[in-house]
């Protein structure tokens, strides 16, 4: 049997990774600054999160979550203090895509209204209702074009208001920092804008933190660079530094009922265990601001790529350039063994290392950038 081709791939082939490097069946070491799409957040074969899910693993890996899991809320307890966000309750999934179904079906049954406004260049996943308020028409099959959606512009303000006054509006679903679609992001008076319409117009808010989440933006939240609340928050990837998770948090206005949302291996033993050690990990390490100290270190050491401009915040970074990034990731891979990352936006470089990422990392990689431009 044959792999069902769908995926462009470098010939690297990992076969173990510590820290910040990844290393090949030959024993090559790569340096990561990409984490796998945002995924490795405390870093590769961290040893608090090998021991902590592999003493789970010894007691019980899964049961369904038709019995009492402590671990569950021992989860919800910690992602409420470490994001000041207690007063929101938690539903666990197992994907960033699953977060975001379940997201925007909670805000269906909230409001009783069906149509959806995402933005130019979002990315939220590539499952039914996820993909279809993704903007990009390739993949979206025609089946997904049933879902009623409709994109705008990042900071208009009117064109917002406009798609609300229809009055049919269940959700309004936003990344604060776009990861596929480039790093862009709104500005803050939009966003503030947008949580008063919503409001307003009885709409939830969705704030997308499947990539940004868990402290790779500075803050636990990248909408945190904000006041606002929304009515649902989606996360995954770097949650469970590789392992499968992903959850949403659920304003107290949206209550709860039994049946009205329900997964198979979400909140799993193995899953809570995973998440917890990252947090573990994320409080312990400082790594939040540890963030925050590297992108400041990020941004000085571009100011000596003259052709890049800096995009996003913390470690959620990228490069824009003059031309097609494409040649040069692959020249970083084979030539200087350095993973990036690209985007919808060909002409981005997109940097998202393990948050355990030192200066050195970086000099590595902008004297890299030097020798091949």
């Amino acid at each position: 049997m044959k792999l069902f081709n769908v995926y462009p791939i470098y010939d690297v082939t990992p076969v173990r990774a510590e820290g910040v490097y990844v290393y090949d069946d030959q024993d090559t070491r790569y340096l990561d600054l990409y984490g796998g799409h945002a995924v490795i957040s405390i870093g590769h074969s961290h040893p608090h999160y090998v021991k902590s899910v592999q003493d789970q693993l010894e007691k019980i890996g899964f049961y369904s979550n038709a019995i009492q899991n402590p671990i569950q809320q021992e989860l919800a307890t910690a992602i409420g203090t470490q994001s000041c966000l207690n007063e929101y309750q938690l539903f666990l999934c197992s994907s960033g895509a699953e977060a975001i179904e379940n997201a925007l079906k909670m805000a269906s049954f909230h409001t009783g209204k069906k149509r959806v406004l995402a933005f130019n260049g979002a990315f939220h996943g590539r499952t039914s209702a996820a993909v279809a308020v993704t903007d990009n028409e390739k993949i979206t099959a025609p089946l997904n074009q049933q879902q009623d959606v409709c994109f705008l512009p990042f900071n208009d303000t009117a064109a917002l208001e406009q798609e609300l006054q229809k009055g049919d509006v269940c959700a309004v679903i936003f990344e604060p920092i776009q990861g596929v679609g480039g790093l862009d992001m709104p500005t803050e008076a939009f966003v503030l804008e947008m949580e008063r319409l919503c409001q307003q117009y009885q709409a939830c808010l969705i704030a997308d933190e499947v990539q940004s989440g868990f402290s790779r933006s500075g803050t636990f939240f990248a909408f945190q660079n904000t006041f606002i609340k929304p009515h649902i928050v989606t996360m995954a990837k770097g949650m469970g530094n590789g392992f499968p998770v992903g959850g949403i948090l659920i304003h107290p206005d949206l209550k709860a009922e039994y049946g009205l949302l329900g997964t198979t291996f979400g909140g799993n033993h193995l899953a809570c265990r995973a998440a917890l050690a990252v947090l573990d990990v994320l409080e312990q390490e400082k790594l939040q601001e540890h963030a925050q100290k590297m992108a400041v270190y990020f941004n000085e050491k571009a100011q000596n790529i003259p052709q890049a401009k800096v995009k996003g915040r913390g470690l959620m970074l990228g490069l824009e350039f003059d031309f097609e990034v494409g040649p040069l990731r692959r020249r970083l891979i084979e030539e200087k063994k350095i993973f990036t990352g690209g985007s919808s936006n060909k002409k981005v470089l997109r940097i998202l290392p393990p948050l355990t990422v030192q200066p050195q990392h970086f000099d590595t990689f902008f004297n890299a950038l030097h020798d091949l431009l």
